[in-house]
């Protein structure tokens, strides 16, 4: 071989090297910004909570803030095609398997969970409950309709991962269709707007059926490729003119189910670019990644702590103003519970151990 053409092929490996460390710094870019991004949701479903337990439900601007449950759900059919598509071949019976337990797992919390919560608040007395809960109409209204909003009282905490659950365990279901048919997502996504629109027609509605629609949306958005997404918030000045005008007509119209689309779309690319254009140094960043790893724990931590602050801020009778350091704090211990879990993986096998028969 003459110099000159052993050059060439230095130049040429050299080349392919560079290119396999872009694409693989680009994959960790892109896990880093989902993160990043299920971190932020968590943050805000901090402060969404805060002002369910501490200014109560005569806040005017919730509509603001409808974005949060649906955006959490979409991010999990994202993940399933986007991640665990990527990472187990369709084919793969471990993939139908994990995706269908993990469902169950969330449906078994959400069922442990709202027995505890029978017994815990009338001790920290931060709500009341609806009684007879096991009657076939509120049975019904948990497990089938999902529209809790008709309900007098709080039928139920956690209802999120009810619609999680039935996503989770039918992408599983899906899998084996989907070896064979590539679009069975596709048509799957589609009957279930179909159904909406019927429901719409004759003046009924099922939330738990829009939620996972929009998880099924958040699957479909998945199996596009990563760079086809970043083109979509890769102009923030766009970006923000687009996201102006859907805050000036929900102002104006509040949120139908079809702006409630646009809204998860759009407050998911912001929060995703203000992940991918962060320091990857960033303390503040680091936490909310660390945060997005541990979003379902963070969720469920933080409901536990508003209610302990909700209950010791009432009986402590302080002023209104003193009452707002519970914001704070909601933020703090919500960040310090999963730093702590977080820790105690790494140091102690068994708490590892205990973590992924509970959460993965």
């Amino acid at each position: 071989m003459s110099i000159r053409a052993a050059a060439q092929q230095m130049n040429v490996d050299r080349a392919s090297a560079e290119m396999q460390a872009s694409a693989k710094q680009g994959a960790i870019q892109r896990l880093s910004a989902l993160d990043f991004t299920k971190g932020a949701l968590v943050l805000i479903m901090v402060l969404y909570h805060w002002i369910n337990y501490f200014i109560g439900p005569q806040w005017p601007y919730y509509f603001y803030l409808r974005f949060l449950t649906p955006s959490f759900i979409f991010i999990t059919g994202f993940m399933i095609s986007q991640v665990y598509l990527a990472k187990y071949d369709a084919a793969d019976p471990r993939l139908a398997n994990r995706l269908f337990v993990r469902g169950l797992k969330l449906m078994a919390i959400f069922i442990v969970l709202n027995i505890a919560r029978v017994f815990i608040v009338p001790l920290l007395h931060t709500g009341a409950l609806v009684e007879n809960p096991l009657d076939v109409r509120n049975l019904f209204t948990v497990f089938v309709s999902g529209n809790l909003s008709v309900v007098s009282g709080k039928l139920v905490s956690f209802s999120i991962l009810v619609p999680i659950s039935y996503l989770l365990m039918l992408s599983g279901a899906l899998m084996f269709p989907y070896r064979f048919y590539r679009y069975t997502f596709h048509v799957v996504c589609a009957a279930f707007f179909s159904s909406i629109v019927i429901l719409g027609v004759i003046g009924a509605q099922s939330q738990n059926l829009e939620f996972v629609a929009i998880g099924m949306l958040g699957a479909l958005t998945g199996f596009m490729p990563i760079a086809a997404i970043n083109d979509f918030v890769r102009h923030p000045y766009r970006l923000a003119f687009v996201y102006g005008c859907y805050t000036i007509v929900i102002t104006i119209w509040n949120v139908p189910f079809p702006l409630l689309i646009v809204g998860v779309y759009l407050s998911l690319m912001v929060i995703y670019l203000v992940g991918a254009r962060g320091s990857e140094s960033g303390t503040t960043r680091s936490e909310v990644i660390l945060l997005g790893k541990y979003s379902l724990l963070g969720y469920l931590s933080q409901i536990a702590i508003l209610q302990i602050l909700s209950a010791g801020f009432r009986h402590l009778n302080l002023g209104v103003g003193v009452r707002y350091i519970s914001f704070f704090a909601a933020f703090a211990l919500t960040i310090a519970s999963v730093e702590l879990v977080d820790r105690a993986r790494a140091r102690k096998v068994s708490m590892d151990r205990l973590y992924k028969a509970v959460f993965a």
